[in-house]
């Protein structure tokens, strides 16, 4: 068996899929060069460690079940001048998630805050952390079902597994008492272990209303809000001027 057989045959069982594609032109490079034999591991080294990173970026993202793809390049930042853009991209830096803390992003609806929520989620993705988005409808409904089929223990470890987790859409749907008491004991199991990014529309005087409970939610909201960092976003709803947009170059066209 020749030596480049042999060598393939160990690349694989290695699982070096990185060195066995990359090999024989780094081989070449090197000869050219007169380089050592350290230099062409080292190249080969870098390469499959670089495969290795995307391939698991990839993963990562996958994992997380985000509704789409956004990231903060595609943000329009111009359309909301009153968002501190310096602080969003201070903030996507996730060293919040290295400390623990929340973020809560507070805005009427169509004004980005899903898009910065699922931005930020993808980039935490990119810097090695585990990263799980939930609607808090779903998630409500993630545990009821949970409970119900005695898989809740294995829910929590899920959670617990994660660094940082995006709920999203608080406020639009009302909980009823077993969705609000389902997402307080969420809140309750990622207090100062997994960090929190959480989209509203409504300020927290209002969320009694959703939780069905002052009690209740100001126990939630001591949780949240002990190490957060709450981003109010003033705009109009990007969907409607786009919608209207659209209206009028249909109404035009029809001239």
């Amino acid at each position: 068996m020749s030596s480049t057989v042999l060598l393939e045959s160990h690349l694989k069982t290695l699982k070096l899929p990185s060195f066995l594609k990359e090999y024989p032109q780094a081989a070449r490079q090197c000869a050219e060069k007169d380089e050592a034999y350290e230099e062409f591991l080292l190249r080969l080294a870098e390469r499959e460690v670089t495969t290795r990173e995307a391939n698991a970026v990839v993963r990562r993202t996958r994992q997380a079940g985000f509704p789409a793809e956004k990231d903060l390049t595609s943000f329009d930042f111009t359309a909301v001048p009153k968002l501190n853009k310096k602080r969003i991209l201070q903030l996507a830096r996730c060293e919040f998630v290295e400390k623990r803390e929340n973020i809560v992003l507070l805005g009427p609806p169509g004004v980005g805050k899903t898009h910065l929520a699922v931005a930020l989620g993808r980039e935490a993705c990119r810097r090695s952390r585990r990263v799980k988005f939930f609607t808090a409808a779903g998630l409500a409904t993630r545990y009821a079902e949970a409970r119900d089929q005695r898989e809740l223990l294995r829910l929590e470890r899920h959670i617990a597994n994660r660094h940082l987790i995006v709920v999203d859409e608080l406020g639009y749907v009302p909980l009823g008492q077993g969705g609000a008491e389902n997402l307080f004991n969420f809140f309750s199991a990622c207090y100062e272990r997994t960090s929190l990014i959480v989209t509203t529309n409504l300020p927290f005087s209002e969320w009694p209303q959703v939780f069905g409970n002052e009690r209740l939610t100001g126990a939630l909201l001591d949780r949240l809000t002990h190490r957060v960092h709450i981003i109010e976003i003033q705009a109009e709803s990007w969907r409607l001027k786009d919608g209207l947009k659209r209206q009028k170059g249909g109404d035009a066209g029809k001239r």
